[in-house]
């Protein structure tokens, strides 16, 4: 009885259990920052600042010369015309 009694006594006083260490939370839906990797930032032909995944490219404008365009762009736009 006495060694039941100091069994319950033992596992009864704070910090006598063992317990897994901590884990970091995770959030529930993903941060901005890490939906964006792999991209860079770029100022548009409007003067708005785009974020594009893909290569800058040239290709031919309507006035038969050359401009720089950005790939796999933000928004609605795949191909955003870049300010020089």
């Amino acid at each position: 009885m006495k060694v039941l009694t100091a069994l319950v006594l033992l596992f009864s006083l704070p910090g006598a259990h063992f317990s897994a260490p901590a884990r970091k939370p995770v959030p529930a839906n993903p941060t901005r920052q890490s939906l964006r990797k792999g991209g860079r930032w770029y100022l548009a032909g409007n003067g708005h600042a785009v974020y594009c995944y893909g290569p800058v490219v040239l290709m031919p404008d309507v006035y038969g010369g050359i401009q720089y365009v950005a790939t796999f762009c933000q928004g609605d736009k795949p191909m955003v015309p870049l300010k020089d």
